[in-house]
């Protein structure tokens, strides 16, 4: 009995130290938003396409196992979304990722509302977005923030 334990205990401690060394140098990839753009659509609804670009600097390819997103303006979360079926980001490689939205309509006519309101030329965003890159690595947040402008002149 006593060696079946001292063999499980060792056995345990291996797996751990195996697992703690999986990804010692794992660097975070990088991940902006490269596109925003209202899709032809047949309905009222309309659709959205939102673009990303993942750069990879690790030496292992980048598998994303799934992601999701969500868009605010001014506050009213617009747009929340999955995506699975990723590609694979080629080690010290990049890629772009196609998502494709469609808003939430009780939260646009809020916004609306609030516009019909407050009229602005100015509106706050806010992207979000988790990518899963699998069990043994956190999950890659990426935030992104600022002001679109009905003037032309974003920040």
């Amino acid at each position: 009995m006593q060696k079946k334990l001292t063999l499980l205990l060792g056995l345990t401690l291996f797996l751990l130290a195996g697992c703690a060394t999986l990804s010692p140098d794992f660097e975070r990839p990088s991940v902006s938003v490269s596109s925003f753009r209202v899709l032809p659509s047949n309905s009222i609804v309309p659709k959205f396409e939102i673009g990303l670009h993942v750069i990879n600097p690790n030496r292992i390819p980048l598998k994303l196992f799934g992601l999701s997103y969500e868009v605010e303006l001014e506050g009213y979360r617009i747009l929340t979304g999955v995506a699975s079926e990723l590609p694979i980001i080629s080690a010290y490689g990049e890629g772009d990722l196609l998502l494709q939205a469609t808003p939430d309509l009780f939260s646009t006519i809020s916004l609306f509302t609030d516009l019909m309101k407050q009229p602005r030329e100015k509106f706050q965003f806010k992207f979000s977005a988790r990518l899963d890159v699998g069990k043994f690595l956190p999950k890659i947040r990426v935030e992104k923030s600022g002001e679109i402008s009905l003037s032309g002149n974003n920040r």
